[in-house]
């Protein structure tokens, strides 16, 4: 317990927790949607995709989370044109965009030489340089997020079944769908300037897939994924203040870490379990058979 005191006895380090703990609760809220519906892919492309709108923002001044953002709406509108006006796979259009845009932000940096540092900070975050304004961007994309959650729990449930489903309710799967895209997209832009462009992606599926490892029902899932989420955050801000490492990038294997774990519990569990069920009937069936 003292060295989690220590650990957060500055302003920095706290607020950091504070960026840390926003981030991951709103990748937690949609990141069990993208687990459940399989959209990790789309959740990796759309946190490389917002370079070109960060390194923009860089060259001409203007403020990163507006590049980001702008970026992040060409990325949701370009994969729904593809996917509504081709009859290529979503993914195909995803991972056109993907490559795209990744390429033309690296290509944006490149002819910037004096972007080095900046490029690493675009990337990897810098947590521990959280300011107010991003303080209070986390906390109304929080508030965003938790309310298109809540509002399209029904139309997003339906649409993890089958588009078809939720057409037959009448629940729009088309838009459904791009509003939980936008809602993707919201978490991504408000996350890069705590853990980085592409740590935000480890928070994002780590802590709703442990989730989903150990409960069905969507809603206990969340709360279940924002817990591991925190104490992700939590325990790596920690270590990351004992061991001097980076801290985005600890607190984003801590969390990937967490899975592995789970993993290998549950498996465990599983296996024992087995063995002693296995055990029981043979019990049964030895008795009955010296009959």
């Amino acid at each position: 317990m003292d060295l989690v005191i220590d650990a957060f006895g500055s302003q920095i380090t706290r607020r950091a927790l504070m960026g840390g703990l926003l981030s991951s609760t709103m990748t937690s809220l949609i990141g069990t949607w993208v687990v459940i519906r399989g959209l990790a892919f789309f959740g990796d492309a759309m946190a490389h995709g917002v370079l070109p709108g960060i390194a923009l923002a860089a060259v001409w001044g203007f403020d990163l989370t507006l590049g980001a953002a702008s970026s992040a709406v060409v990325m949701v509108l370009g994969i729904d044109l593809v996917h509504r006006t081709t009859r290529l796979p979503a993914d195909t259009g995803i991972g056109l965009l993907f490559v795209g845009m990744l390429a033309l932000g690296v290509v944006i940096i490149s002819r910037q030489t004096s972007f080095a540092g900046d490029l690493t900070g675009f990337l990897f975050g810098d947590v521990l340089g959280v300011r107010d304004g991003e303080l209070v961007l986390g906390v109304v994309a929080l508030a965003v997020t938790a309310l298109g959650v809540i509002v399209g729990h029904r139309p997003f449930l339906a649409l993890s079944i089958s588009e078809d489903k939720a057409a037959t309710l009448g629940l729009r799967p088309g838009a459904a769908h791009v509003a939980m895209l936008f809602l993707l997209a919201l978490t991504v832009v408000a996350s890069f300037r705590v853990v980085g462009t592409l740590l935000v992606f480890g928070l994002l599926v780590a802590p709703p897939a442990t989730a989903v490892i150990l409960v069905r029902r969507v809603p206990t899932a969340m709360a279940v994924a924002v817990g591991f989420g925190w104490s992700a955050v939590v325990v790596g801000l920690t270590v990351s203040y004992h061991a001097d490492t980076a801290a985005s990038a600890t607190i984003a294997g801590v969390a990937v870490a967490q899975f592995f774990v789970v993993l290998l519990v549950t498996e465990v569990v599983g296996l024992l379990g087995g063995r002693r069920r296995s055990r029981t009937a043979a019990s049964e069936v030895a008795p009955d058979a010296g009959r």
